[in-house]
C-alpha cells in the first residue's frame, strides 16, 4: 500500500478507536446509570449519528486515493496570484495546464493539521453552543433562497430583508432548530456592502441562537467584525466566544476557484474566523453522472480548499462542506430532494469521519413548490439519513423549497416538527438496569394489568417521547370539529401568531443605536417592535 494510503488508513483506524472509547450509547449510558434530564425533553442537539455508512472502507480509500490524483494531475483552475504565491510556497505548483496543482504529501501534511472540532456558541444560555466535530449532529436552517412563498396566494414572492429577521425570529422560538443560517436574500438591496451589512444585522438582531451568514464581498468583513465585537461587548469577547460561522462558495465546479470568494475564505482564515463553505457540483451537470465520480470531484475541491486554509492559517476552523447535488437528467432540472443526493450527502459525512474533519451537508431540501406530501417525504428521508450518517451540521434542514428557490415560513414550522422525529431516530434506544423496567413489568402484570399509571409512564413521558408540536394525532371528530385543517394550514397559523407574538432582543437598544449610528442599517426599528 502507497504511503498515502497507509496515513490515511491509519487515520480512520485511530479515529475509529476515539469514536468506540468515547462516543455512542454504550459510553453514555453504562448499564446501571439513570438516563441524563436533558432540561427534560427526548431529543436535543449534538445526538450522536454515524451507524450508516453508504460506502465500505474499502471504496471511502478508492474515493480518496481518486481525488488525490485529480489534485496532483489536474489541480484548479483560476486561483489567485496571492493564493498561488503562498500555496506554491508550501509545495503545490502550477501545472502544464496553468492550474494549480497539489501533491499528495502536501494535502496529507495539511490535513494533519486542520481543526478537528470547533464550537459555534449561543448568545442566550436558553439556547445551546454548537460543538461541532466527531459524530455530533445539529440542524440548521441555510439556503439563499431569492423568493418567499405566499401560502394564501399559492404564489412566489421575490425575498426581503424583513423575511429575512423574520425567519431567524421563527427559528429563535423552534427548539428543534439549532442554528439560524441565512435562509434567504434580501433582494430589495442591490449595493454588496449594504447587503452584506444589513444580512449581518437581521440575523443578528432575530435569533440569540447561533448563527451563519455569507458575505459577497470580502471588503464587507471589517465592518462586519466591528459589529460582532460590538454585539458581543469587545473583540475579544467576540474572538473568545465567536456565535457566527461564516459561509461562501469558493469553488466553481468542475475544479476552479471562484475568486471573490476565494478572496473571503483567505480573509476570514487569517482571521481565524469559522469558515463554513459550500461546495456544490451538480451530478450529470457539473459533475459526473456516476455519484462515486461526482464524490471523486467534490473531494478533490473540498481538499483543495482545506489545503488553502491551512496553508494560511493551520488549525483555523473550517466545515468540510461537500455538497454533491444531482439534476434530473431527464430534463436537467435541479433534484435536491433526490434519493441520489440524500445517499451523495451520507457518504460526505463518511468521507468527513474518515479524515476526522467537522463535517457540514445539505438535506431536508425539497423540489416541491407547496408543502405537501412530496415535501414531507423528501425532507424527512434526506433529514433522517444525514443524522444516522453522522454529518456533524445538517444546512438546508427547514423552510426550504422549490429546489432552492423558495422558502416558506409554513414549512419552516412544519420542519420543526419533522426534525423532532429525525432526532429521536437518531438518539435510538438506550437499554440500561432502569429502561429494561423488569419491576415495572412484573408489577403490571401481576397488579392493575396495564403501565398507565406506572411511576416509570411518567417518569419518562418527556424524556422518551417527542410530541409534534403541530402535527395531528387527534380522532376524525376531534379533526373536525376544530375545522378539519391539514398540516400545512395549521402551520400557516402557528407561524403568522409567532410572528405577530415572538419579539426577540438579539440586540440591546444601546447597541442597536450604536450600530444604527455608524452603518446603512435598512430594517425599520419600528418593524422590530410588532
Amino acid at each position: 500500500m502507497a504511503d498515502s494510503d497507509a496515513k490515511a488508513t491509519s487515520s480512520a483506524k485511530s479515529t475509529a478507536k476515539r469514536g468506540m472509547r468515547n462516543g455512542g450509547r454504550a459510553a453514555r449510558f453504562d448499564q446501571g446509570k439513570v438516563l441524563p434530564d436533558q432540561g427534560r425533553r427526548a431529543v436535543w442537539g449534538g445526538l450522536e449519528g454515524g451507524c450508516y455508512n453508504p460506502m465500505s472502507q474499502a471504496e471511502v480509500l478508492r474515493i480518496h486515493r481518486a481525488a488525490l490524483e485529480i489534485l496532483e494531475d489536474v489541480g484548479i483552475a483560476d486561483a489567485t496570484d496571492e493564493v498561488i504565491e503562498f500555496a506554491c510556497a508550501k509545495g503545490a505548483f502550477i501545472n502544464p495546464f496553468g492550474r494549480l496543482s497539489f501533491p499528495r504529501a502536501l494535502i496529507e501534511d495539511l490535513l494533519a493539521k486542520a481543526a478537528r472540532e470547533y464550537v459555534i456558541y449561543s448568545r442566550d444560555p436558553a439556547h445551546a453552543d454548537l460543538h461541532v466535530g466527531g459524530n455530533r449532529v445539529y440542524y440548521s436552517t441555510s439556503g439563499e433562497a431569492v423568493s418567499m412563498l405566499d401560502f394564501e396566494k399559492r404564489a412566489y414572492r421575490p425575498s426581503t430583508l424583513k423575511d429575512l429577521y423574520d425567519m431567524a425570529r421563527l427559528v429563535d422560538a423552534l427548539p428543534n432548530i439549532h442554528q439560524f443560517g441565512q435562509t434567504v436574500v434580501p433582494t430589495e438591496i442591490e449595493d454588496l456592502f449594504e447587503h452584506d451589512i444589513n444580512v449581518v444585522y437581521a440575523v443578528l438582531a432575530g435569533t440569540r441562537k447561533p448563527v451563519e451568514h455569507t458575505f459577497n464581498s470580502v471588503k464587507s468583513i471589517p465592518a462586519a467584525m466591528e459589529i460582532y465585537s460590538m454585539v458581543a461587548g469587545s473583540e475579544k469577547k467576540f474572538r473568545d466566544r465567536p456565535f457566527v460561522s461564516f459561509g461562501g462558495c469558493p469553488i466553481v465546479s468542475p475544479l476552479r476557484f471562484a475568486q471573490d470568494n476565494l478572496d473571503v475564505l483567505v480573509e476570514t482564515s487569517r482571521l481565524g474566523l469559522i469558515n463554513d463553505i459550500a461546495i456544490a457540483p451538480q451530478s450529470g451537470a457539473t459533475a459526473p453522472a456516476f455519484l462515486a465520480g461526482a464524490l471523486v470531484q467534490v473531494l478533490a475541491e473540498g481538499l483543495a480548499c482545506l489545503a488553502i486554509v491551512n496553508i494560511i492559517n493551520p488549525g483555523c476552523p473550517m466545515s468540510f462542506a461537500l455538497w454533491p447535488f444531482a439534476v434530473d437528467l431527464r430534463t436537467g432540472g435541479f433534484s435536491g430532494g433526490s434519493g441520489e443526493v440524500a445517499v451523495s450527502m451520507a457518504a460526505v459525512a463518511q468521507l468527513g469521519r474518515f479524515y476526522d474533519l467537522p463535517t457540514t451537508v445539505a438535506a431536508s431540501m425539497s423540489d416541491a413548490k407547496m408543502p405537501d406530501a412530496q415535501m414531507g417525504y423528501e425532507k424527512g428521508i434526506s433529514a433522517v439519513v444525514a443524522g444516522l450518517a453522522g454529518a456533524n451540521r445538517v444546512l438546508e434542514s427547514a423552510g426550504m423549497m422549490a429546489s432552492l428557490m423558495g422558502c416558506s415560513f409554513e414549512a419552516l414550522v412544519i420542519d420543526n416538527d419533522m426534525l423532532g422525529m429525525a432526532q429521536r431516530v437518531l438518539r435510538g434506544i438506550e437499554v440500561t438496569d432502569e429502561t429494561l423496567s423488569i419491576e415495572t413489568i412484573k408489577s403490571a402484570v401481576l397488579g392493575p394489568g396495564h403501565y398507565l399509571a406506572a411511576e416509570d409512564t411518567l417518569k419518562c413521558m418527556k424524556t422518551e417521547y417527542v410530541y409534534p408540536a403541530h402535527a395531528s394525532r387527534s380522532s376524525i371528530n376531534v379533526w373536525t370539529s376544530e375545522g378539519a385543517m391539514t398540516m400545512d394550514e395549521r402551520a400557516h397559523t402557528v407561524a403568522k401568531d409567532l410572528l405577530q407574538k415572538h419579539v426577540v432582543t438579539g440586540i440591546p437598544d444601546v447597541i442597536d443605536r450604536a450600530i444604527r449610528d455608524r452603518f446603512p442599517i435598512l430594517l425599520p426599528r419600528e418593524y422590530m417592535r410588532v
